[in-house]
């Protein structure tokens, strides 16, 4: 998601703790290296978030540096088990295990709020790659808009590139979204 606000938020600071019924989304630290590691072995999730998914304790560790280099990419925590199991900023990613559990409409809708709420963002918009239809799912149960498609607007790790579908969602559309049960 691409949040535009008018409060200017650092990029380089960690991300302000947020929180659902299910989840904690925080700033990443140093040791969640071994959940990023976890969840990303034997799944596709890399090609969803146009990356390949880590394949190395070194590799996860330097993604997690990026990600707290970056400030801007929350850490998605299950309060039930305290892992990681995913990231939210400008995209997300969830491990397999736990997708069609609510889980990214959940975190999506922490960002969501927190954009409108506190950031005083009058769009906040969105993208996918043709294929992801998950994702398509996840904004239209938030509520986005589809503005259309993009050609050739992401690059992928490979140095392709991919169409990606395109959403806004305007502050006067924008509904909190119920706790999951």
């Amino acid at each position: 998601m691409r949040l535009f606000g008018k409060r200017k938020v650092s990029l380089n600071a960690a991300p302000p703790l947020l929180q659902t019924p299910r989840l904690v989304l925080r700033g990443f630290d140093p040791s969640d290296a071994v959940d990023v590691l976890a969840r990303a072995r034997g799944e596709a999730a890399g090609a969803m978030a146009s990356a390949p998914p880590c394949q190395s304790h070194e590799e996860s560790r330097r993604t997690v540096e990026g990600f707290i280099r970056g400030g801007s990419t929350w850490a998605v925590v299950e309060k039930r088990s305290g892992h990681v199991i995913g990231a939210v900023a400008l995209g997300y990613t969830l491990g397999e295990q736990y997708r069609d559990q609510g889980y990214a409409v959940e975190a999506c809708a922490a960002v969501l709020a927190y954009a409108f709420d506190e950031l005083d963002s009058p769009v906040v918009s969105a993208g996918h790659e043709l294929t992801n239809q998950r994702s398509r799912r996840v904004f239209k149960k938030l509520g986005f808009t589809c503005e259309g498609t993009a050609r050739r607007a992401r690059m992928l790790s490979g140095g392709e590139y991919a169409d990606e579908i395109r959403y806004s969602l305007l502050r006067e559309e924008y509904r909190p979204q119920p706790a999951p049960k």
